[in-house]
């Protein structure tokens, strides 16, 4: 197992915190100040960050004035998968406590911004009175399980939507202290419970994801979680999943040790060991993960150094059976979703996009306005999509064109008004309310895509489905490394430009160039957009045709050129 000589702090805060109590509901109470170092870690495990408003950072420190602190509230939901009533018992928490909008995640989640301290606990007791949890929706812990967000009615896809809820749930920490701090439960501290079955008293040494998708649906990227699970069925009969382990896009600049992965074939999986078999992966990261340095402490670096065979043996003995190593299946796709569908039990479904998944009233429409009266007049239960966009299910086709004909009175841009480079970019949050954020993210993704898409009409390209993702730091979270192409913060206004992924998520892009300037990643894209119309094969996308030519390595415009991986 991975050693360590000495406790970390990180890993010190959480083998003392009680399973994770620490001083929480102590400094909670404390509403002038904000929670100390300690508190911050613990959090992340309640569903919580604490930041602050960076825009007014400076200005109040000039006038000397404390950082205006507030959190951010992640909502565990596994698969995306919301009631009518629960998404508006969490849109009406937005108004009295965030700043008046939803952020939906690229993990099908939702994220409160601009929560202040003094409204923390009722945010949370709102959220837990619509039965839904923030446990575990951060932290060293198994986060939130992804899985495909159509609500196609036939038996594939209820059972990896079953499946997703079963992992959330068996998956999830056993502390007490979540209700004992947010809900007022029973005080269980004084007792001395005892340590997670699964977890330990020190829990994961980083973050673990899991994603589950079936070939023909990579929506959510599969590839980029550390276990990675695709289920295989044949004329709709289950026949068993492949377990893929060490996906994970976390890097840090300008540190070749760290960098961004795609999970692997490890094992094959039987139907009934599907649980247990997750239940081993983590306790695989849990035993040889590096505690002794956070940067390496993710599952992907276990399995780059010790590789997939090493990994099948180590979970074969867990479950005290041999696994065999994972069958072929095929090539993965990735359908829209967006606009009208056919559910398959006569209803119909209907994707909505929103932009860098702020669901909000601003300049592009009244989106929240209007999700809110169709949700509550309809009945149609959401969906959050890994395109952080957002579907509305169960409704009936005598409901479709008053449906859309309230969308568009409320001035949302529909499918039909997005061009695809607009229908399939993604951004992280980043500025103002992330702390690590080196620069912005959602807040320039129109005009970073727009500058693109500009260049893209000029060769005849405006239709071309193509994947733009923004972050505005090197920690992936919009998934910047897979996908035709990555733009990257590094520094105020700039960034690093990655290509050569393909649309399907099945590899890695390469940097292109760094520190460019929004515009200047238009221009340096400009001439490698006419070389693709000029020379495509039929049917190739932007993100192939840069990986079969090596232009990737061989260009030569301006900016900074880069020709090998951070």
């Amino acid at each position: 197992m991975a050693t360590v000589n000495a406790l970390t702090k990180a890993e010190a805060v959480k083998q003392q915190s009680q399973q994770l109590r620490g001083n929480l509901a102590r400094d909670l109470a404390d509403t002038a100040n904000p929670f100390d170092n300690a508190g911050y870690s613990l959090l992340k495990f309640h569903g919580v960050y604490q930041g602050y408003d960076r825009d007014s950072a400076t200005e109040r420190k000039q006038r000397g004035d404390s950082k205006h602190w507030q959190f951010m509230v992640r909502v565990r939901i596994p698969g995306g998968r919301l009631t009518a009533s629960q998404y508006l018992a969490l849109d009406d928490l937005a108004d009295h406590y965030g700043n008046g909008s939803l952020r939906i995640t690229t993990r099908q989640s939702i994220q409160f911004h601009g929560v202040v301290k003094t409204g923390l606990k009722a945010t949370m007791a709102g959220i837990n009175e619509a039965a839904l949890t923030t446990l575990a929706a951060c932290g060293d812990v198994v986060r939130t399980v992804t899985t495909v967000p159509a609500p196609i009615r036939d038996a594939v896809h209820a059972r990896i939507e079953d499946d997703a809820r079963r992992l959330s749930t068996h998956l999830l920490p056993s502390t007490g202290a979540y209700h004992e701090v947010w809900v007022d439960g029973e005080n269980l501290a004084a007792r001395e419970e005892a340590p997670d079955t699964l977890y330990g008293d020190r829990y994961l040494p980083r973050k673990f994801k899991i994603g589950l998708a079936i070939p023909e649906d990579n929506t959510i990227d599969v590839l980029t979680n550390d276990l990675a699970i695709v289920a295989l069925f044949e004329a709709g009969e289950l026949r068993g999943y492949n377990f893929l382990l060490g996906g994970g896009h976390g890097m840090t600049h300008n540190k070749p040790a760290t960098y961004a992965r795609l999970a692997t074939p490890v094992a094959f999986v039987e139907p009934d060991d599907l649980l247990d078999a997750a239940a081993a992966v983590v306790r695989l990261h849990r035993d040889w993960g590096d505690r002794g340095n956070r940067r390496h402490a993710r599952l992907k670096y276990v399995i780059a150094e010790r590789g997939e065979e090493w990994a099948r043996e180590q979970l074969s003995a867990d479950l005290g059976k041999i696994l065999a190593p994972c069958r072929d299946m095929p090539a993965f796709q990735v359908p829209d979703h967006l606009g009208w569908h056919e559910q398959g039990d006569g209803l119909l479904y209907l994707g909505i996009p929103v932009t860098s998944g702020r669901i909000a009233d601003d300049g592009e429409g009244r989106l929240r306005t209007v999700l809110h009266e169709l949700i509550g007049r309809f009945g149609c239960d959401p969906i959050l999509m890994p395109t952080q966009d957002i579907i509305l299910s169960n409704i009936a086709p005598v409901d479709r064109d008053a449906i859309t004909a309230e969308l568009r009175s409320h001035g949302v841009r529909l499918t039909e008004d997005r061009l695809p480079v607009e229908r399939w970019a993604l951004a992280c949050p980043a500025l103002p309310t992330c702390g690590l954020a080196l620069t912005e993210a959602e807040r320039v993704q129109e005009e970073i895509v727009g500058a693109i898409a500009s260049r893209l009409e000029r060769h005849g390209l405006q239709q071309e489905r193509l994947s733009i993702r923004i972050t505005g730091c090197p920690n992936g979270c919009a998934r910047p490394y897979t996908g035709d192409i990555g733009i990257v913060g590094r520094v105020p206004g700039s960034y690093s430009l990655y290509v050569g992924g393909d649309f399907e998520g099945t590899r890695m892009n390469k940097p292109f160039a760094e520190r460019l300037s929004i515009e200047g990643m238009a221009d340096i894209l400009d001439p490698v957009f006419a070389k693709f119309a000029a020379a495509r094969l039929p049917g190739e996308g932007f993100g192939d045709f840069c990986h079969r030519t090596g232009i990737v390595d061989t260009q030569d415009t301006p900016g900074e050129h880069v020709t090998q991986a951070a």
